[in-house]
């Protein structure tokens, strides 16, 4: 991993208890960032907490709900004394055709994605901005996919969500600037990772028919990517820090491709 300076910053992680989530705060923590996991994953969240050691944290979040946001935002900064980061990761990927759409199945998507997103970019605000609980500024950094820029089959709604996401940056940080809010706002496009949701999308393209196999599937997606290869959860995680550090002062709203070209 490339070594980020982080050392007295401090972050908050959401969806931080497993997969890429998980990638993401070890990198921050290794890059010497104090880190609060934030998950509905309370047991997944309190061991990876205890792992990483003193100064680190765990909070319980559901990224839906506005009250839960505010519990967990007032809990990091009291645990961390302060907040510099927010890395909006908490997501859900629901694969079905357009023609088998279940409404249900979408608006869990909405809700966790984009409402659950600009509700993380609303409490950083009010957290970060000026005369805020610490109001120091800081950086906001969304996960959105490759989904985002490709036309791959039996995501469409996860696609919109994501896409929603990249919109969500840019506008967040037109208004942190034009505030004088002194937050950057990106985001990261990750690659097809083979962990559990990047394996069960593959299982369910090749279930509903689009591919003769997951094996197809995955070699499909590699066939789609000029480095040849799947991405691993340490490429989207040294991005995060990247966009975490100060390595990156003058890059705002903007979306950081991590896909191996797939989404050029």
């Amino acid at each position: 991993m490339t070594p980020m300076d982080l050392n007295g910053r401090t972050a908050l992680v959401t969806g931080g208890a497993q997969g890429l989530g998980e990638a993401m705060v070890r990198a921050l923590a290794d890059a010497g960032a104090k880190v609060v996991i934030a998950d509905i994953q309370d047991d997944l969240g309190a061991k990876l907490a205890e792992t990483l050691g003193e100064g680190h944290g765990f909070v319980h979040l559901d990224v839906t709900d506005d009250v839960s946001w505010s519990a967990a935002m007032a809990s990091a900064v009291a645990e961390l004394g302060g907040l510099d980061i927010l890395v909006n990761n908490a997501g859900v990927e629901i694969t079905s055709l357009l023609v088998d759409l279940d409404p249900d199945q979408a608006r869990t998507m909405l809700d966790i994605n984009v409402l659950g997103t600009a509700l993380g970019i609303k409490h950083a605000f009010r957290t970060m901005r000026p005369g805020g609980a610490v109001g120091n500024g800081g950086t906001i950094i969304n996960i959105a996919s490759v989904a985002a820029t490709i036309a791959f089959p039996a995501i469409s709604i996860y696609s919109a969500t994501k896409s929603a996401i990249d919109r969500l940056t840019r506008v967040a940080s037109m208004e942190s600037g034009k505030l004088g809010y002194g937050v950057r706002v990106n985001c990261v496009y990750p690659g097809l990772v083979p962990n559990r949701m990047g394996a069960g999308l593959a299982a369910d393209v090749a279930r509903i028919g689009l591919f003769p196999s997951t094996e197809e599937a995955v070699n499909a997606v590699v066939g789609l990517t000029p480095s040849g290869r799947l991405a691993s959860p340490e490429d989207i995680a040294d991005a995060v820090v990247f966009l975490a550090s100060d390595k990156s002062a003058f890059v705002n709203g903007a979306g950081l491709p991590v896909d191996g070209g797939m989404g050029m």
